[in-house]
């Protein structure tokens, strides 16, 4: 099966093609560009490069949070109007998770914290079970104190969200270890292979049913119940 993959939900987005669940391609940019003005573009260019027609896709995957607000429903909505003109299922991929599954065979557990931006983070907490990335927590939006109160050494923290954190981290001692910055961010190749998993296990859905998953309500949210 022929795979599109988009992760919009951080600023450095981007689109992967697999082809049962083998990588063909993968743009990825970290610049000041709104997903919007992108996008698309990154997946005609990605098409081309590898020499496939868009009619030959057999399902979509898509990062579907927590992260932007903004880039989450330009993927999102992209996504959706992709598998509703193409008639093909969709992997709904949590961010959180397509960031920890870039860091396979870890030998501690892994924390990825993402930047949430107003003095908070979102994480969640993983062990690799020797076949996948097996999620133990939740999805968080906390505060850096909060979420760092709750790990123990070892542990391996991952994300944008790193910097953040580590004051509250130093307690920890050599029982930390950062991920290299490569892995600050989730990648779209990373969504495309928990996607055809999905999708290859017949869990993926209708383009209808396919929404973003919030930790918390948007700023426009918030003034309207306070309007």
């Amino acid at each position: 099966m022929r795979l599109l993959a988009l992760e919009t939900a951080t600023l450095a987005g981007g689109a992967a093609l697999l082809d049962d669940g083998r990588l063909v391609g993968e743009s990825r940019l970290n610049i000041s560009l709104t997903h919007s003005e992108r996008l698309m573009a990154v997946v005609d260019r990605l098409l081309q490069d590898c020499a496939w027609e868009i009619t030959t896709l057999g399902g979509l995957a898509v990062s579907i949070g927590p992260g932007s607000f903004t880039g989450l429903r330009v993927g999102v909505a992209t996504v959706k109007g992709l598998a509703l003109a193409l008639e093909v299922p969709v992997a709904p991929v949590p961010t959180l998770d397509a960031l920890a599954a870039t860091l396979p065979f870890a030998d501690a557990p892994v924390c990825p914290l993402l930047d949430a931006r107003k003095n908070e983070v979102y994480c969640s907490f993983y062990r690799w079970t020797g076949t996948a990335m097996e999620r133990l927590w939740d999805y968080l939006a906390l505060l850096p104190a909060a979420a760092a109160a709750r790990l123990d050494a070892p542990v391996i923290v991952l994300g944008d969200g790193v910097a953040t954190c580590r004051p509250y981290l130093a307690r920890l001692g050599e029982g930390l270890r950062a991920a290299d910055p490569v892995h600050a961010l989730p990648s779209p190749a990373a969504v495309g292979a928990l996607g055809h998993a999905i999708l290859a296990a017949g869990d993926g859905i209708a383009a209808e049913r396919l929404a973003p998953l919030y930790l918390r309500p948007s700023e426009a949210e918030l003034r309207a119940r306070h309007a």
